[in-house]
């Protein structure tokens, strides 16, 4: 008898500790009571009851990631094309998850390809190859919006590769390859209009050194011309002045003639005036002698 207590007292303790749960954080638990939805369990700890209840469902709350395989595409202009995405998306109702839709990642999977294809057949393989973001936004709203009665929220949907026919990379590769050797012959071209501009400025500007260099030596030796000139009339006439002063006679101011006709003679001119009244010259001359006399 006491055995048989025993046995039902350890039946009854492995019955409470098989319906014991413990919920993870960041997980929730649908719970059915006799095959019909009876409640979403939280993160903690719960009892169910014996054979009536039981847990439906396991779901994940956490961020999580799908990478679709590359999907066949046609764009507008009729070039087919692969096109893989990734979707990143969150559970939000654990009950709508559990029964809104059978295989939910195969769901978003086709509605994703679906929506893609939509989308890309609108556009031309060059707008296609530029509008990433515009075709993520595009596929977030769509699969978000689309997804809502299942219980899910799509956060993202990035396209991971785009990938055109071969012949079309082929193409591509030359098209940019003949805009970089174009890019190249232009930077070339204007590194060689700016050189020679710079070196037409260094000779406009050595140029007009040059010239005021010159310009500049010329006004100088004028100005040292003209300052001579002067000096020169200024020695004349102090001389003249002191003459005045002196009160010469007749025989000192012949005596200075003589001396500006010798000078005269003696300079480099090729011509020689001579006064038509030859005998005022030998009065002058015979004055000249007789002053020089009288100054011995």
């Amino acid at each position: 008898m006491l055995l048989f207590f025993l046995i039902l007292i350890v039946i009854a303790a492995v019955i409470v500790v098989a319906n014991i749960a413990i919920v993870p954080q960041a997980y929730a638990y649908v719970v059915e009571r006799l095959g019909v939805y009876y409640t979403t369990w939280d993160a903690g700890f719960h009892f169910k009851t014996p054979f009536v209840t039981h847990i439906a469902k396991k779901v994940s709350l956490k961020e999580q990631v799908v990478d679709f395989p590359p999907q066949p595409v046609i764009t507008r202009d009729n070039v087919t094309m692969q096109i893989d995405t990734v979707v990143f998306f969150q559970i939000t109702d654990p009950k709508l998850f559990t029964y809104g839709v059978d295989r939910p990642i195969s769901a978003i999977e086709n509605l994703s390809a679906t929506t893609l294809r939509n989308i890309i057949g609108e556009m031309e393989l060059d707008h296609t190859l530029t509008s990433r973001d515009v075709i993520n936004s595009k596929i977030t709203a769509i699969l978000d919006e689309a997804t809502d009665k299942w219980g899910i929220k799509v956060n993202r949907v990035e396209v991971k590769n785009i990938m055109p026919p071969a012949e079309i990379q082929d193409a591509m590769e030359k098209q940019m390859k003949a805009e970089r050797e174009k890019r190249e012959a232009i930077l070339i071209a204007e590194g060689e209009k700016t050189a020679a501009i710079t070196r037409a400025e260094g000779e406009k500007e050595s140029a007009i050194l040059r010239a005021d260099a010159v310009r500049e030596q010329r006004i100088r030796e004028a100005q040292g011309e003209a300052q001579a000139i002067r000096e020169v009339q200024q020695a004349m006439a102090d001389s003249l002045r002191l003459l005045n002063e002196a009160a010469p006679n007749d025989k000192v101011l012949a005596l200075k003639g003589l001396e500006a006709l010798q000078k005269v003679a003696d300079g480099k001119a090729t011509k020689l005036i001579i006064p038509s009244n030859i005998q005022d010259i030998t009065s002058l001359l015979a004055a000249g002698k007789e002053a020089v006399s009288d100054a011995k």
